[in-house]
């Protein structure tokens, strides 16, 4: 087939080629009297539409096909109609030609996966006489509208782009409204993106709170565009570098068609403590960690496995599991719960709150101390305690002394400051244990282990305050100077004797650390935790569905303690 020429709008161009490249596999039988109707008919015998079965090979292939035929050939009325919000898919469609000021679009589907659908798109960005080619990898997912069992593509944003994750997102081509920024360490080095990865959605947000400031000037751009809507003004809460979530993300630059003049932003990580962990999380999957040093705060590095998808290292939103036990530990010891040295009750199961607990493997120690519950990571050592404490005795501890859960963190960036809500009979006991509604990321526990090392919380930051004279979080109070101690027992133990002794045995010298693996619904294997502090250096990693935290994520918090600041 000859293929035609384009006129620049997306219109007559070829369709999209399917054959070989779309393998389709049919399963052979019938499926009780109904017939394989993929279109929202009726079954043999006149009963309703299929809605609940999922769709065939043919309806996966013939659904997608439609729609990015359509999409190809630019109508996007077609293109909108054939998935299951032809209102939002008609928006984003009409926004990614006129708004990202793309065209000439080619799409190739590869092998179907189910309902998947992956496909390759090649097109071309133009702005202001600047033309650039633009490829990338894409997906769909084919489903059936529950009204009537039609066979549609499910719609969402990132069908357009992986990068479009949120219901407003949108891609814009144009003169980029912030000025690109060069990151520097904190003696003055580049911080190149391409020799550290995880970099590049830490620079982008350096770009969206200080760009305007550092004295660059913006270049023309295609990027992605989070949490605007219809066209509203974004600097607020993603400017101001506090909360998580995928609305605060900053924008993501995709493709420079002019390339502008950065500002130099200094910040806090070293170059030395960013290498090592980008080495260590890249040959990992969903690996993430964070390295900051305990007597100021400031943030030394910053890695993520995938550093093209979320930052999960400062915005991420995970059970910590046993990690969480170093706050509750320090509780236990202020409320006189638990001592070092006192015996302290490790049975295989404890009931509470109508939900029966249990240790790894139910194992038991009989007749120990506290120090080897905590060692070996004993959960009923800890859920034993819940009828002796208040809903809020936990939050308050997390807040007051750990500075976590506030809302209140300003580290020059968006970030995520933990959550341990208050919570009450099962759901408390589980948090005491890091399970049930507590949220950390490694920025979080990172900062866990700072504060068990010195006993005072002090807020992590990636950019000095004196740049732009923001004010940093203070906690309530500081732990006294016994249970500092105590705590500091614990974790040296546990890091020489206990569940973290393997990963920690190349460290050495005054060092402290607890594991942690996080049970997840639908996951076969667990979140992986580990956090360590080694003299003025804390770190943590979670490495997700990595199994115990000692093999997973302790290598990884290990290697960058090794490689110091």
């Amino acid at each position: 087939m000859g293929q035609r020429r384009s006129d620049g709008t997306g219109r007559g161009t070829r369709p999209v080629l399917w054959g070989a490249v779309f393998a389709v596999i049919v399963a052979g039988g019938a499926l009780g009297g109904y017939a394989l109707a993929d279109g929202g008919g009726t079954s043999a015998d006149g009963k309703p539409p299929l809605t609940d079965l999922p769709p065939s090979p043919e309806g996966v292939r013939t659904a997608a096909r439609a729609f990015l035929d359509a999409w190809q050939r630019g109508d996007t009325g077609a293109a909108a109609a054939g998935t299951d919000d032809a209102k939002a898919a008609r928006a984003a469609l009409t926004g990614y030609r006129e708004e990202g000021r793309i065209a000439k679009v080619r799409l190739t589907p590869g092998r179907a996966s189910g309902s998947t659908v992956p496909f390759s798109v090649k097109a071309e960005v133009s702005y202001g006489g600047k033309r650039k080619p633009l490829a990338y990898e894409s997906k769909l997912s084919v489903v059936r509208r529950p009204a009537d069992g039609k066979v549609l593509v499910g719609w969402a944003p990132s069908v357009l782009h992986p990068q479009l994750r949120g219901e407003h997102d949108r891609l814009l081509t144009g003169e980029a409204g912030t000025p690109p920024v060069k990151a520097v360490d904190r003696d003055g080095k580049e911080l190149d993106t391409k020799k550290f990865p995880s970099l590049a959605n830490v620079v982008d947000g350096l770009r969206e709170k200080y760009g305007e400031k550092s004295g660059g000037q913006a270049g023309i751009e295609l990027r992605a565009v989070h949490g605007e809507e219809d066209g509203k003004d974004k600097k607020g809460a993603a400017a101001a570098g506090k909360k998580g979530g995928k609305e605060d993300q900053p924008d993501t630059t995709l493709l420079t068609l002019s390339e502008g003049t950065p500002g130099t932003v200094r910040t806090t990580l070293s170059a030395t403590s960013q290498a090592a962990a980008e080495k260590e999380v890249a040959s990992r999957k969903k690996a993430s960690v964070v390295v900051l040093r305990p007597s100021t705060g400031e943030i030394l590095a910053v890695a993520n496995s995938e550093p093209a998808g979320f930052n999960t290292a400062l915005q991420g939103s995970l059970a910590p599991g046993s990690t969480m036990k170093v706050i509750t530990s320090s509780m236990l010891l202020e409320k006189k719960l638990a001592e070092v040295n006192r015996k302290h009750p490790c049975p295989k199961y404890f009931t509470y709150g109508g939900w029966k607990f249990q240790n790894d493997d139910k194992f038991e120690i009989k007749d120990g101390p506290f120090l080897a519950s905590f060692a070996r990571s004993c959960n009923t050592a800890f859920i034993s305690q819940a009828p002796k404490l208040s809903d809020g005795d936990l939050t308050a501890q997390a807040q007051e002394v750990f500075g976590l859960g506030r809302d209140n963190w300003a580290i020059g960036v968006p970030s995520f400051d933990g959550a341990v809500p208050v919570q009450s009979d099962a759901q408390m006991a589980a948090s005491l244990i890091g399970q049930g509604a507590v949220r950390m990321n490694p920025l979080n526990m990172a900062s866990v282990a700072a504060t068990a090392s010195t006993g005072t919380f002090r807020q992590p930051y990636l950019v000095s305050p004196e740049l732009d004279n923001r004010a940093l979080a203070k906690a309530s109070r500081t732990m006294a100077s016994g249970t500092v101690k105590s705590l500091r027992e614990l974790m040296r133990y546990t890091a020489t004797s206990g569940t973290a002794a393997q990963a920690m045995a190349s460290v050495g010298g005054d060092m402290g650390a607890k594991t942690g693996s996080a049970e997840v619904d639908g996951q076969q294997e667990p979140n992986g935790w580990f956090t360590a502090y080694k003299g003025d250096l804390a770190a943590s990693a979670v490495v997700q569905a990595g199994g115990h935290g000692g093999d997973s994520a302790g290598p990884v918090v290990a290697a960058v303690l090794r490689a110091g600041g």
